[in-house]
């Protein structure tokens, strides 16, 4: 029973040793970090090219899905 609570805990740990912190942004943050306009980002949205999130009633992107978008 301890060695299993053990291993469990050592599962957990290297996780989160690899677990990369998700960065977000909301549309002037992603506006201003592209150089792009927040019309740009919003036909992009619609179209379906650029993924967000609204969950929280806040449009906000993952930095990794604005990269992925502008270089194609």
């Amino acid at each position: 029973m301890e060695l299993e609570i053990l291993n469990t805990l050592n599962e957990i740990k290297s996780l989160i040793k690899t677990n990369t912190t998700i960065k977000w942004l909301d549309m002037k943050e992603a506006s201003r970090q592209t150089s792009l306009s927040v019309s740009t980002l919003r036909r992009a949205m619609i179209s379906g090219d650029l993924k967000y999130s609204d969950v929280t009633g806040k449009i906000l992107f993952k930095v990794e899905d604005i990269s992925s978008w502008l270089n194609g």
